[in-house]
């Protein structure tokens, strides 16, 4: 997708102070500091759309996100490690599946794994929460520029038998070189049923 115009809509915690489910939505999710801010960032062709920072958990609310005027990106709060206060943390999973199980207009939610590590039990929970709902998966792997060809290969491959998954199936990706960013944005307007 050739994105022109990519704009914040607003943050919400509880579904009354979300946008009006006029468009198709497709959810970033994922644990802490697995990339997803610098992913999101490179789809929508934004430097700094999405805030990064190098301290996980940064995001902490539902961050809504339109592009061209025909989608909505949904920026999730990570799971896992974050130095976010235990109170803070506690919020985020009932946020997150309340989000995923009410959401009508909700298409597919983008489960992002870091290549060089193990699925957590965090992303093999959120795997089967999807599947339970019938919302369909695009796994992307980040930071794929930090292994050799070698490793991402053995690496992939670890992370297709950890979920159950087609290695084909899982999208690579790295934030320096955008390599994978084309892959990336068909499956999403695939499963959002728009052509840009």
């Amino acid at each position: 997708m050739e994105v022109k115009q990519a704009e914040f809509i607003k943050s919400a915690a509880k579904p009354k102070d979300y946008p009006p489910a006029e468009l198709p939505e497709v959810a970033f999710v994922g644990r802490s500091n697995v990339g997803k801010s610098s992913l999101i960032n490179v789809l929508a062709n934004r430097k700094g759309l999405v805030r990064t920072s190098s301290t996980p958990g940064r995001t902490q609310l539902i961050n809504f996100f339109n592009i061209n005027g025909m989608l909505t990106l949904v920026d999730l709060p990570g799971y896992g490690y974050a130095k976010a206060p235990p109170d803070v943390r506690k919020q985020w999973r009932p946020m997150i599946e309340t989000y995923l199980a009410g959401r009508d207009n909700l298409k597919a939610v983008v489960l992002i794994l870091d290549i060089r590590r193990t699925p957590s039990d965090g992303d093999l929970e959120m795997l089967a929460w999807l599947a339970s709902y019938g919302i369909p998966p695009i796994i992307v792997l980040t930071k794929c520029d930090k292994l050799s060809k070698n490793e991402r290969a053995k690496q992939a491959a670890l992370i297709a038998a950890a979920i159950g998954r087609e290695i084909g199936g899982l999208l690579p990706f790295s934030a320096l070189s955008k390599d994978g960013r084309d892959g990336i944005w068909q499956e999403i307007e695939r499963l959002a049923g728009i052509s840009a």
